[in-house]
């Protein structure tokens, strides 16, 4: 029996006029090649308080500090995408999907999975909140918080940008820099 087919999630999504228009860094970050390996530089903030750290342990979150080194390796399977990003002090796995046919995007961080609405803008994706289900249980809107999450090109690079606040507890966690695929990861892409 052969594996099914690798669907790319993101040109998927996004539909194939808003994908061509986004440039090569960026497709070949949330492309179809199997397996993606990148490195770069990540300044990560965040409250410092007891409940925001003990959230972001649970949830695997990066710890703040500036100019962390950062990993990132993708694999696609089938219709998901494992994300596992290797900040210098600690390691956040993520997995990326759809729901039976649903338009957003879902990423499951530990016990919480994310709605994403993506949107291309210039030379950018917009990760655009639209759902929090924490345990299985979806979270009203008046508590689900904020996300603004942003990945495109600075300077010939792959740029992202993300920042969750919740409305108790402010900034959880903020995060943003760089990635340039390795030369394992940089084979052409065909999404």
């Amino acid at each position: 029996m052969s594996p099914a087919p690798l669907i790319a999630l993101f040109p998927e999504l996004l539909g194939d006029e808003s994908w061509r228009q986004l440039p090569a860094a960026v497709q070949a970050m949330h492309g179809s090649s199997p397996r993606l390996q990148a490195s770069g530089l990540a300044d990560i903030t965040g409250d410092r308080r007891l409940p925001a750290r003990w959230l972001r342990r649970l949830l695997g979150l990066p710890s703040p500090g500036p100019a962390q080194a950062l990993a990132l390796t993708i694999e696609r399977r089938d219709d998901r995408e494992i994300w596992t990003r290797r900040f210098a002090t600690r390691q956040m796995r993520s997995t990326l999907g759809r729901c039976n046919g649903s338009p957003l995007l879902f990423e499951t961080l530990g016990p919480a999975r994310l709605g994403f609405a993506l949107r291309q803008d210039g030379d950018a994706i917009d990760w655009q909140l639209r759902s929090v289900h924490f345990l299985g249980l979806p979270c009203p809107r008046a508590l689900r918080g904020q996300v603004l999450s942003r990945s495109g090109i600075r300077d010939g690079r792959y740029q992202f940008s993300v920042d969750a606040r919740l409305p108790w507890l402010g900034q959880l966690v903020a995060y943003h820099g760089w990635l340039e695929p390795s030369q394992a990861g940089a084979a052409p892409d065909e999404g």
